[in-house]
């Protein structure tokens, strides 16, 4: 943990009676609109202050830097510490003086004091980390369906799939079970520690955009909660007739069957003509199902950066869906503890990780290395980029299918 004593750049770990102006600074940053009472609530009750940064200019706070304690699954399905980087902002007064950037070195030394491996985000703006040492890692698609077009081919078993309304609070628990049991199946994912599952239930009208209250629909086998979607319905008529639009808040699904059976629902729904579905994975099932993928409107978007903080505590705790055995010589002005040659040898039950002066098979920096690290990001492509350099050949084709992952990396929702 950090200490509150203020540095020589104003930087100090957030004190609780700061919270209300520490926050309200990070509001302006983003353009000064207020939130709701229930959402300022919720991010006040979820901040922790001892692992959050300010920084002061006097009295005024000009800056604001927060970390969430989460455990990410990691390719094997290892749930590893990280930080969840959050609450990022500078006042428009105070740019350009170098405050973004003494708040991400202090809060990359503090993670690393903390003893996780991992500190990972979302961007507002996609080209402020990488100068931190932040790689994309995940990218995930939005879609616009025709839905008066576009039809489903659903899989044997959905028609077996009951599915039934129920206020969203009600079957919270029932709906957090199922979210919980998909955690380990795909790299990216991130456990919710107590709180976290208030996220999925709020609903300021502002949010709404002129559509309904949360909407929630479970799916069910034998009694058993299969799969959950939340969503809202935006009535709409012109002057060919109704028009409306489903926008999709969550779902989360166990099975094909029970997947399928929510999809189709969503694209039945009476009155509707256009289904949205922002943040879904790359490798989204229902859109193997489509009849036409050319009306799903598709569009991909980065989503979580990583950055390895213990660049060797990172690589061994992830497995790697082939045998590698290849030194890296790893760039990392940024965190230098993790500059310089590490060999790296795993396989699908383990891995190690450490220094060595043995000749590079691999010239990368680190950011490269946190793009690959889930799985999502071909070494590969970024070499073909310009942005891994292979040094002893054969190397490059034996990590980038290491570094894979049979599964998309996602992240399922902000922070």
């Amino acid at each position: 943990m950090g200490t509150d004593t203020t540095d020589a750049a104003g930087l100090r770990v957030l004190r609780a009676d700061e919270w209300d102006q520490w926050y309200d600074s990070l509001l302006r940053a983003f353009g000064g609109v207020a939130e709701s009472s229930e959402e300022r609530e919720l991010w006040h009750a979820l901040t922790e202050c001892d692992r959050s940064l300010g920084a002061w200019d006097g009295d005024v706070c000009v800056g604001s830097a927060g970390a969430f304690s989460f455990r990410l699954t990691v390719p094997g399905g290892a749930s590893v510490p990280a930080a969840g980087v959050t609450m990022v902002g500078v006042a428009a007064t105070h740019r350009r003086r170098g405050v973004l950037t003494s708040m991400m070195r202090r809060q990359l030394e503090d993670v690393r004091a903390w003893g996780w491996p991992l500190a990972v985000l979302t961007a507002s703006e996609p080209a402020i980390y990488g100068r931190f040492g932040y790689g994309v890692a995940t990218h995930h698609v939005n879609t616009e369906v025709d839905t008066s077009r576009v039809r489903l081919s659903v899989p044997p078993g959905t028609d077996d799939v009951r599915l039934r309304y129920a206020a969203p609070a009600d079957v919270l628990d029932a709906c957090e079970a199922v979210y919980a049991r998909k955690v380990p199946e795909r790299p990216g994912m991130v456990e919710r520690l107590p709180g976290w599952e208030r996220l999925g239930l709020l609903d300021p009208e502002s949010d709404r955009g002129g559509a309904s209250p949360l909407q929630c629909v479970v799916a069910e086998r034998d009694g058993e909660v299969v799969g959950y979607v939340r969503f809202r319905v935006k009535p709409q008529w012109d002057t060919d007739g109704p028009n409306g639009t489903v926008s999709v808040q969550s779902a989360e699904a166990l099975d094909p069957a029970a997947h399928a059976a929510l999809w189709r629902f969503l694209f039945d729904i009476d009155l509707t003509s256009t289904l949205v579905a922002r943040g879904r994975p790359m490798d989204e099932p229902w859109l193997q199902m489509v009849s036409d993928i050319r009306r799903c409107g598709l569009r991909v978007r980065d989503s979580l950066h990583v950055r390895l903080v213990d660049l060797g505590a990172a690589l061994e705790a992830r497995t790697y869906q082939a045998p590698v055995d290849v030194v890296l010589e790893v760039e990392d002005a940024f965190c230098p503890w993790n500059a310089g040659r590490w060999r790296l040898s795993g396989d699908t039950k383990g891995a190690s990780c450490s220094r060595t002066t043995e000749r590079a098979d691999l010239v990368l920096s680190v950011r490269e290395l946190g793009a690959a690290y889930l799985g999502g990001v071909s070494l590969g492509s970024l070499a073909a980029a310009g942005r891994v350099r292979e040094v002893r050949r054969g190397a490059l084709a034996e990590a980038a299918v290491a570094f894979g992952s049979w599964v998309a990396p996602w992240l399922p929702h902000g922070f």
